[in-house]
């Protein structure tokens, strides 16, 4: 339940199942990155584990479940700070790529 100013809004099952996608979303973001990438984030131990848990699977069903689980965790969570970065470092990705190329000639 979201509370704006003295009133009390209760979210629809919609919205909650949009924030809910939201969040494994953003989680399949972290499986994407590595390990290296992984330690700039701070990520709380639990999401942390997960993710390198995620990163080992290979089958589909046991990877959408485990996508499902990140997504679970990260409810506990201000999930503002990772999306932030993960924004900022895909931003920046393209320019780094173009450069560490033009530095191998």
């Amino acid at each position: 339940m979201q509370v704006q100013g003295e009133q009390s809004v209760r979210l629809s099952r919609t919205q909650k199942k949009k924030a809910a996608l939201s969040l494994q979303e953003l989680g399949e973001r972290l499986v994407k990155l590595s390990d290296e990438q992984l330690k700039r984030i701070d990520l709380p131990g639990n999401i942390l584990v997960a993710v390198k848990a995620a990163k080992a699977i290979k089958k589909h069903n046991p990877l959408s479940r485990q996508m499902q689980y990140i997504g679970t965790l990260m409810r506990k969570y201000d999930p503002t700070p990772i999306r932030e970065f993960l924004d900022a470092f895909e931003q920046g990705y393209p320019q780094q790529n173009a450069k560490s190329k033009q530095d191998e000639k």
